[in-house]
């Protein structure tokens, strides 16, 4: 029996730092450019890693506040990452600041690859509710 109660444990051990691992908090180094906290974050992206993903993309919104282009950038991205996670309202209010920026006279200086995306994005979003997907998400996301 005192094996077995040493082989639950070490199992709940590892079950727990596994399910910690899926949510951690990771430390981003400031000596990284732009570039590679974008990159840094599509990596994770590729890998499904989304909590990690929005944490680069955070990270390149908190420190480029004065470069519109990577604010729009990042927010896009992280909107993005919420559609991806079926967090269909919060995308959309988070999809429709990215195109609040294009309504402005220096539209034409901004990235316009954001704003056609949120646009395709936010169309998605539209069908896969009429089509009934993402309810529930949705109720946990405004709750």
């Amino acid at each position: 029996m005192t094996m077995n109660r040493l082989i639950f444990k070490i199992l709940m051990l590892i079950i727990i730092l596994s399910i910690s691992a899926c949510a951690s908090t990771i430390t981003i180094s400031e000596e990284l450019s732009p570039a590679e906290i974008i990159q840094r974050g599509q990596e994770a992206l590729d890998r499904n890693r989304y909590n990690i993903a929005i944490q680069y993309y955070q990270a390149l919104h908190d420190r480029n506040r004065t470069n519109i282009d990577l604010i729009i950038t990042a927010e896009y991205h992280i909107a993005n990452i919420h559609y991806k996670q079926g967090k269909f309202a919060l995308a959309r209010e988070e999809l429709n600041k990215v195109l609040a920026y294009y309504n402005s006279p220096d539209e034409e200086l901004l990235p316009q690859h954001f704003k056609r995306l949120s646009q395709i994005v936010l169309q998605r979003i539209d069908e896969k509710e009429r089509k009934g997907f993402g309810k529930k998400k949705n109720k946990e996301a405004q709750e």
